[in-house]
């Protein structure tokens, strides 16, 4: 059971230590996967700015219960075959990446928010477009109807600074370079250093909840 008032307090101290960071208007999505219904009521209550979930089917088992009024991101890796499922309960789709699911999002959910994912790290396990591809994929998304709001990426593994900063910056870059306005990137172990990178946007889950079960699906 998701103490709402630990959150509260947790939630105080991340956007404390945003400011100390240099942060202004940095936005805090409170990464939800695998906690109950009660974590997104506690993100909503601690006026936190969104909640991320990472996976279609324990979204939907949680829309069932009654969701919050809280904005939901679409944050995990996405596949087209979701969309469907999803549309209607998406505030901002964060992790699109590739043309299948902008063309599915045009189709099911036309006129959405979205984010494009940029690989920054060239590791494998991590989903994006390179930095080459990105013109392309806005395009395509804007052509379908879509509303490109900015960039995202995941940091490096390893988490070291210099790497950190490396993979930051260069996410940064690009949303200058595009003219966007959001760049969503840093999580619980490195959103000061996104933030200090001029990140506008960051998703905290266990620094808010603590450690979570893992879960597939």
């Amino acid at each position: 059971m998701i103490d709402a008032n630990a959150v509260a307090d947790r939630v105080a101290h991340v956007r404390s230590v945003i400011n100390e960071a240099g942060g202004t208007d940095v936005s805090l999505v409170a990464v939800t996967k695998s906690f109950g219904i009660d974590a997104l009521r506690a993100a909503s209550t601690a006026k936190c700015d969104a909640v991320g979930e990472n996976y279609a089917q324990e979204l939907l088992e949680k829309t069932a219960e009654g969701m919050p009024l809280i904005d939901v991101h679409f944050i995990g890796a996405l596949q087209s075959n979701k969309v469907r499922l999803l549309a209607g309960h998406i505030a901002l789709w964060q992790s699109v990446d590739r043309e299948s699911v902008v063309d599915e999002l045009g189709r099911r959910s036309p006129g959405a928010s979205i984010l494009i994912q940029v690989d920054t790290t060239g590791e494998p396990s991590k989903g994006g477009v390179t930095p080459p591809q990105l013109d392309a994929l806005r395009a395509r998304a804007e052509s379908r109807g879509l509303i490109v709001k900015g960039l995202m990426t995941i940091g490096p593994t390893d988490g070291m600074q210099e790497e950190c900063e490396k993979s930051f910056g260069m996410l940064r870059h690009l949303v200058n370079e595009q003219g966007l306005s959001v760049c969503s990137m840093g999580m619980s172990a490195d959103y000061p250093i996104a933030v200090a990178c001029g990140s506008t946007m960051v998703r905290v889950g266990s620094g808010l909840f603590g450690d979570r079960v893992r879960v597939t699906n």
